[in-house]
């Protein structure tokens, strides 16, 4: 049986951070990510631009707080071992 890791998103190949999710939480996390963006957009956008980047900018901070947490540890990548 093969052995599931217990981070949400693996390191990326190429470079530093993380690439797609592996598990269902990394999905269900960009989900509501892409969804709360969304609704951001919908709500803040048409007449108040400053607070859409305010909240724009705590929400990638969020996301990355998850990754940093959920993810495999990140360090810069040439490739394959």
């Amino acid at each position: 049986m093969r052995e599931r890791s217990a981070y949400w998103s693996p390191a990326k190949r190429y470079g530093w951070g993380w690439g797609p999710p592996t598990a269902w939480q990394g999905w269900g996390v960009l989900v509501i990510f892409g969804g709360l963006l969304a609704a951001g957009a919908v709500w803040f956008l048409p007449s108040r631009t400053p607070t859409f980047v305010l909240y724009t900018l705590l929400l990638c901070a969020a996301l990355f707080l998850v990754c940093w947490l959920k993810g495999e540890p990140p360090a810069w990548h040439w490739g394959k071992k």
